[in-house]
């Protein structure tokens, strides 16, 4: 049986392996993959006017490690606009020092206050521009969702998901709300990933 020329020339570069052959790409992550995710750096980020909370976590076995948290607080005197500059300006530092590889930001709440929704919204405008000029990738995971994978109750107090923050990431103290708030949303990013389940959050 005869074959055309350029089948013989396809079947000179097989024998001689001049041409690559194709490789399936694996359906789950590789070891390689898992340690590069095991390194990964996760900002979290609870936002607001009066006291954003950050929190920056390294994704380590067998529990996470805290690199930093606290609360970016300004004065009830100051003007929304100076309150957005310290927020941009604090982001900043952090993601200087640290370096992070992804940040995880809390969803928007239902708030029946018009007023209190826009500054909110003023809040996380400024972070996601702070972040989103780093050029990390953004994503975020609704506030019930967030107890649930941290507490396992969406309904959670504050004070029962700070106490189970300071548990989860064997702290001396329990953070403050806001900062506990952020390491929650790092938390629960962290799971989600561990899981293989990227249901819960939303890249933005």
């Amino acid at each position: 049986m005869g074959i055309t020329p350029s089948q013989y020339a396809l079947l000179q570069e097989r024998l001689s392996g001049t041409k690559p052959k194709r490789v399936a790409a694996p359906l789950f992550p590789t070891e390689s993959t898992r340690s590069a995710q095991a390194n990964q750096i996760v900002l979290g980020i609870d936002p607001s006017v009066r006291g954003t909370g950050y929190g920056v976590i390294r994704l380590t076995k067998p529990r996470p490690e805290v690199l930093a948290f606290g609360s970016i607080v300004s004065p009830a005197s100051w003007e929304r606009s100076r309150c957005l500059m310290k927020i941009a300006q604090t982001l900043r530092d952090v993601l200087k020092q640290h370096r992070p590889s992804v940040c995880v930001m809390e969803g928007l709440f239902y708030a029946q206050n018009l007023q209190t929704a826009l500054i909110m919204g003023e809040a996380r405008g400024a972070s996601l521009a702070t972040i989103a000029e780093a050029g990390l990738e953004i994503y975020e995971i609704a506030p019930r969702k967030v107890k649930q994978a941290v507490v396992g109750y969406g309904a959670a107090q504050k004070i029962a998901v700070a106490k189970m923050v300071q548990r989860m990431l064997n702290l001396p103290e329990t953070p403050q709300a806001d900062a506990a708030d952020a390491l929650a949303v790092a938390l629960a990013f962290a799971q989600e990933f561990n899981r293989f389940n990227f249901g819960g959050r939303k890249k933005i």
